[in-house]
């Protein structure tokens, strides 16, 4: 019995051993492939019968042990839409299953990697390069994401509508003892996204007052005019040099009330064949030494003159921020983020189950994934630009494999003596 034994001890032994070859040969053979990570070995010991009078050999075990919790190396990419998590979690990713009316359908089942190679393919997906596509929260119009749902991120919003100027911000300083009208040109955003060029001409009435003419050529000329009062010259006075009233307003401009510290604002109209495009010009606060002020000096000057009309833009390139908000940029200077990449985390990544692409699934083991914002709630911090290398360090392996090899001649050797002596067993009756 115990040669027996100890003969299939020592063939679980070669089982076992030869498993572990398997171990660091898979290991080896993915050390470069971005997010792997390693699996090592932990032996296990069977007992057929073990007491303080008798031992009789039992069997080993190979069991991978999985490093899903052990980071690789952090590499800087070329590749702007490349993410690397520093810490713990995943990213959730959607499994293509084909397409239907020309949309790409995907397996209803959540999977998560750590493989952040990701590029836009032809239809706007960011997809890795084991073909995973990348989830996220879609964000509204404010770019807040929604909680509420994960979906794969698609890029499709290439144009960025034209916005009409509704507001322009005028600061300057008019010269106190002014005695000759002076003019700002400037261009505005209708409707449609195109430029109209617009005219702030003003002339000195009386003391401490000017009257401001606002003018557009596409808009049929003079849109009216309207007295600003300064300092001493308002009915209730105020800081010399400031703006105190507003008075005689014609055409379609209308002064704000006069409230000291408020915004000293000008409302009017333009039409520029779309219809009146209602605009509010900001001089300051009453009051206040900002915007539009008159104090002494030879030339009027112009500190700062703005708008938030934008014209029409399109798609030039994405970007991923490190609170994960995805980004489309567009020619005409601005952005709209579309979406925020989340990571998942568990409570025993090391027991979520390994499927191809250096992807994972769930488990009972694993516990319930809790998909969170970035370097929130014990999750790791996005590494934008960046890809996490295999956690495979080829150095231990080749030892491993030292090992293995060592130990399965060792097991060999064990198989020949039992065999030799069963051998000698048999022969016993000649």
């Amino acid at each position: 019995m115990s040669l027996f034994g100890s003969m299939t001890t020592a063939i679980s032994g070669l089982t076992a051993q030869a498993r572990a070859l398997g171990h660091v040969s898979d290991n080896v053979a993915n050390s470069q492939t971005a997010g792997f990570k390693r699996t090592d070995t932990n032996f296990v010991s069977y007992l057929t019968d073990s007491t303080l009078q008798v031992h009789r050999p039992g069997s080993v075990v190979a069991r991978p042990d999985y490093t899903n919790t052990v980071q690789g190396t952090i590499e800087q990419s070329e590749n702007p839409l490349a993410l690397a998590i520093a810490g713990q979690g995943f990213f959730s990713v959607a499994l293509p299953t084909g397409s239907a009316n020309g949309q790409v359908t995907f397996d209803e089942r959540q999977f998560f990697t750590r493989a952040g190679d990701f590029q836009l393919d032809r239809s706007g997906y960011m997809v890795n390069g084991a073909g995973y596509f990348l989830q996220g929260w879609a964000a509204d119009a404010a770019g807040e994401p929604d909680r509420t749902r994960i979906q794969p991120i698609r890029v499709s919003d290439l144009v960025f509508n034209p916005i009409a100027t509704g507001s322009i911000e005028l600061s300057a300083n008019l010269p106190a003892t002014g005695t000759v009208p002076v003019s700002t040109q400037f261009n505005v955003y209708d409707t449609l996204g195109a430029l109209q060029p617009m005219t702030l001409t003003w002339t000195p009435a009386a003391l401490n007052t000017w009257t401001l003419d606002i003018s557009a050529a596409g808009a049929g000329g003079s849109l009216g005019t309207i007295d600003v009062l300064f300092g001493q010259a308002a009915p209730v006075p105020v800081a010399d040099g400031t703006v105190g009233d507003f008075a005689n307003a014609s055409g379609t401009l209308s002064g704000s009330a006069a409230v000291a510290g408020e915004p000293a604002t000008i409302a009017f109209t333009a039409d520029f064949g779309q219809g009146p495009q209602a605009i509010t010009l900001d001089v300051g606060a009453f009051g206040a030494a900002r915007g539009v002020t008159q104090y002494a000096g030879d030339e009027y000057t112009v500190r700062n003159l703005a708008q938030d009309g934008v014209p029409l833009g399109a798609y030039s390139s994405l970007g991923i921020r490190e609170n994960g908000d995805v980004a489309i940029n567009y020619d005409n200077g601005q952005s709209r983020v579309i979406g925020r990449v989340p990571v998942t985390t568990f409570n025993a990544p090391d027991a979520l189950q390994r499927l191809d692409g250096q992807a994972f699934m769930r488990t009972l083991e694993s516990g319930e994934a809790r998909t969170s914002d970035p370097a929130s709630n014990g999750s790791g911090r996005l590494s934008i630009g960046s890809i996490e290398r295999s956690n495979v360090d080829i150095a231990a392996e080749f030892s491993k494999l030292i090992v293995a090899q060592r130990a399965y001649t060792a097991n060999t050797r064990i198989v020949t003596a039992s065999d030799e002596m069963l051998q000698d067993t048999i022969n016993m009756r000649r």
